[in-house]
């Protein structure tokens, strides 16, 4: 099974990476794309995100070997539902969605008989919409495929030749396992910073001002979390409620545990638990998921 047509639904930083990606790494793979938003449809072409850029879902996948569905989870079904007409029936379908289970579930119930084999590439920024696109988004980071028991082999063989040729290394998953990995690697660490950048701008006692203008390191790499696109990440939270909540329950018990240890004054509790995270930071380092500089590689001015 080759991929010679791609359509991508949905241009923003994902939807546009992959067709740069894709025009850089697979130069001879025809692109079609679409967006909801005719502003994007239009930055979409001055960028040249993809070889085409369509006025309709139906047209985009007219004729295409593997359709990405780059739109928030919350939006899986309606995209799908928009396209069901038109699809090839040999025609992969897949996605870049931070949650998999509820995904898989929409996308084969909206398109039954049809190929769906979910997908997660774990990367991204903080930056969302057509302009914040860029062909090495995927270079050197894992994509996770979540295909379901009875997938076609020849297809997850093609959808993982295709994510490799971008530059990802390509894990197989449970679609369920993924979530639950995933809430506690990015969806909780996206939820404690959402809340401790909204407890800081609450805060009576010390002003924005002083917020902002006296940010140490930490913060910051709060806030850069935090500015990720709400619409994407109320989607997420919801689409992997389960998963969020357990793990959620246990970062509070840890929490907790730690609030007890400070009140205590217990220094060797304390200690325990810095020295074993900080093994942990060393490990992504060593694994290349990370910059090792100080300050990340980050630049001060």
């Amino acid at each position: 099974m080759s991929i010679e047509r791609v359509a991508i639904i949905g241009l923003g930083l994902l939807g546009g990476s992959l067709g740069l990606a894709i025009a850089e790494h697979l130069p001879d793979v025809e692109t079609t794309g679409y967006d909801a938003d005719p502003a994007v449809r239009r930055r979409a072409a001055e960028r040249a995100l993809v070889r085409t850029v369509c006025e309709t879902a139906g047209e985009a996948v007219t004729g295409a070997d593997l359709v990405l569905f780059c739109v928030p989870v919350g939006a899986m079904a309606q995209a799908a539902a928009e396209i069901a007409d038109h699809l090839s029936p040999d025609a992969i379908v897949s996605d870049v969605g931070s949650s998999k289970q509820s995904v898989m579930d929409a996308l084969r119930e909206a398109l039954p008989g049809h190929t769906v084999i979910p997908a997660h590439p774990v990367a991204g920024t903080e930056q969302s919409g057509p302009d914040a696109g860029f062909a090495s988004l995927f270079r050197h980071r894992w994509c996770i495929l979540t295909p379901p028991a009875d997938a076609d082999e020849e297809a997850v063989a093609a959808l993982t030749g295709f994510w490799e040729a971008l530059g990802a290394k390509v894990e197989i998953m449970d679609a369920a396992h993924h979530d639950l990995v995933l809430a506690v690697t990015s969806h909780i660490p996206h939820l404690i910073a959402y809340t401790i950048v909204g407890t800081a701008s609450d805060l009576e006692e010390v002003t924005r001002s002083e917020v902002i203008k006296y940010s140490a390191g930490g913060f910051r790499d709060f806030t850069r979390i935090a500015a990720s696109d709400p619409t994407m990440w109320r989607d997420v939270f919801l689409s992997n409620r389960d998963a969020v909540l357990e793990m959620l329950g246990r970062f509070n018990e840890d929490l907790t545990a730690l609030q007890r240890a400070i009140r205590r004054g217990d220094g060797e509790a304390l200690f325990e638990l810095f020295a074993r995270t900080r093994d942990i930071r060393r490990s992504i380092v060593e694994q290349g998921q990370d910059d090792a500089r100080p300050d990340f590689g980050r630049k001060d001015h």
